[in-house]
């Protein structure tokens, strides 16, 4: 009787399941997010290009932000799927930077890539970058420009400087001296202590030239919906007092009601003349508040219309949740859940309240509010899609003058502040041995792809002006980078081409987790998607693996 040595197999993981391992898995990783890059490098810097990306249900959008294209890219390759992630947290926490971090991230994967194909373990890959990107974080806190906000005036004009950088690479570049004083005015509206934009309230209004959009100081709505009677209101106030409601004020229709039984046909004229008397005494009610204006959440019907256009009162009802919340902190005034004992401290004001005409809308606009921590944006322009990337784009340089407002501290642009971390770490790379120092040398140089595409987008000989960045940066020149006025290199921070340290700090600190989580990796397991249709047991998902 004979035994056999041989040890069974035994099988793990369902037939069909495509179990990938190795360095050749790493390395299809990364040319997975090399193709991402690829996408994403034209339209990095001012003389970036749009993408047009046409949906599945043939919705066309045009944009050269990063995060939007990402976005709308149905990126199935989980590796891929990484990048989308970093340019989504850089846009929820800076606002700007999205295509510089991507590119980036890309960018140290292809220097890693080289190592992993000369056998270098992921791991000391991983241990290099990670050291590069803690000396980046330090020399920036060293070098970092503090912003003096003593005088208002010049405070001002350093904000404008940063928003006209944010807008440079955008859609509105040639108008940017235009949106440029809306976006600081807008910034410097909200509370200092809070900063929240989402009580800049961003309204579009197709036709029209893009100059002919509007900064209001306050809130602007656009009219609600209006029952008979409502043309009869004034439509314009100095001083009014404005109340706001959270109350329905018309009459319900009988199929709303509970059933009632009567057995006389004036008891049943009774409950009518019951029901009336509910919803006058709630407009008596409002009326003796003494309020010009009346708005309210819920809707404000044609009977309730008709007595307050009767009494020079305007109302609006169904106004928005966001619209009333952002009335209630320029105006000042509580909102109302009931018509009874309002109060005056419960009513709001402010100087003027007029309703105007924008292109083919009606807007219901306050201006000179006392609370005001709110403004409102009213952008124009000629096609819907223009509209959408004006907003993305004023999006991004709001949140830079935030940024810039709450962290006063910039560095230069135009890939100066990244030549200069390259030099430094190419310096501390020689002070140390073995493998390390190629790593570190590799992060130095993937910096280098910020300004050698800026110059790749702008038309520039790349390779002759990052020789003259190196060279002056060698000498000392801090804040030289790329200068498209002179189409040379030129000391960005004298051409107030600037940009809050938080927004490099951010990008490099997401990149490099982007890419070291990615190095990690070496293994995706990956049911196949026929074998899930036919009820298959297994893992879940579309393909993106079990890391």
């Amino acid at each position: 009787m004979s035994f056999s040595n041989q040890t069974p197999t035994i099988v793990v993981l369902k037939e069909g399941t495509d179990a990938s391992q190795g360095r050749g898995q790493i390395i299809t990783n990364i040319n997975a997010c090399l193709a991402i890059q690829d996408t994403l490098k034209p339209t990095l810097g001012p003389f970036g290009s749009d993408i047009l990306i046409v949906s599945s249900n043939g919705k066309t959008t045009i944009s050269n932000d990063g995060a939007t294209i990402l976005k709308l890219l149905d990126i199935v390759h989980p590796a891929a799927q990484m990048l989308v992630d970093i340019s989504r947290s850089q846009d929820a926490e800076v606002g700007d930077g999205t295509t510089s971090v991507t590119i980036l991230a890309g960018e140290l994967l292809k220097e890693a890539k080289g190592f992993i194909e000369d056998g270098i373990s992921s791991y000391l890959i991983t241990k290099g970058y990670r050291k590069a990107c803690e000396l980046c974080m330090e020399k920036i806190q060293e070098i970092a420009v503090d912003i003096k906000t003593g005088d208002k005036q010049e405070f001002r004009q350093l904000l404008e400087k940063c928003a006209t950088t944010a807008m440079s690479s955008k859609l509105i570049s040639q108008n940017s001296s235009f949106f440029t004083k809306m976006v600081v005015d807008a910034v410097l509206s909200l509370d200092p202590n809070d900063l929240d934009e989402k009580l800049i309230g961003v309204k579009k209004v197709p036709g029209g030239g893009l100059e002919e959009s509007m900064f209001v100081d306050g809130v602007a709505f656009k009219k609600t919906f209006s029952y008979a009677g409502f043309e009869q209101q004034p439509k314009s106030f100095d001083d009014p007092k404005i109340l706001a409601l959270n109350v329905e004020l018309e009459l319900k229709a009988e199929k709303d009601n509970a059933e009632v039984r009567v057995e006389q046909v004036k008891d049943y004229q009774a409950i009518v003349d019951a029901e009336w008397q509910i919803i006058l005494n709630k407009l008596e009610a409002i009326y003796a508040s003494g309020a010009n204006i009346v708005l309210s959440k819920l809707p404000i019907g044609d009977l309730a219309t008709q007595y307050f256009a009767d009494r020079n009162i305007f109302c609006a009802g169904r106004v928005a949740s966001e619209d009333m919340e952002r009335v209630l902190q320029a105006v000042g005034g509580r909102l109302q859940s009931t018509c009874s004992n309002i109060q005056a401290a419960d009513l709001g004001t402010c100087k003027k309240f007029e309703e105007v005409q924008i292109g083919s809308e009606r807007y219901n606009v306050f201006t000179g509010c006392p609370e005001a921590k709110t403004s409102t944006l009213i952008l124009r322009g000629g096609a819907e899609q223009v509209i959408a990337e004006v907003e993305r784009s004023l999006h991004d340089a709001i949140m830079i003058v935030k940024r810039a407002v709450s962290h006063h501290q910039v560095v230069a642009g135009g890939g100066a502040i990244e030549m200069e971390l390259s030099k430094y770490l190419r310096a501390y790379a020689k002070t140390i041995a073995g493998k390390q120092q190629l790593i570190i040398s590799g992060f130095a140089k993937a910096l280098e792809v910020i300004p050698r595409q800026l110059c790749e987008n702008a038309g520039l000989d790349a390779i002759e002006l990052l020789n003259k960045l190196r060279s002056a940066h060698a000498r000392g020149e801090t804040w030289y980078g790329i200068d498209f006025q002179l189409e040379n290199v030129g000391d960005n921070m004298k051409s107030f081409i600037w940009e809050p340290a938080l927004v490099k700090v951010n990008a490099i600190a997401s990149a490099t987790e982007a890419a070291t989580l990615l190095l990690s990796v070496d293994e995706t397991i990956k049911n196949d998607q026929q074998d899930q249709q036919q009820g298959g047991g297994g893992m879940p998902g579309r393909g993106r693996g079990a890391y």
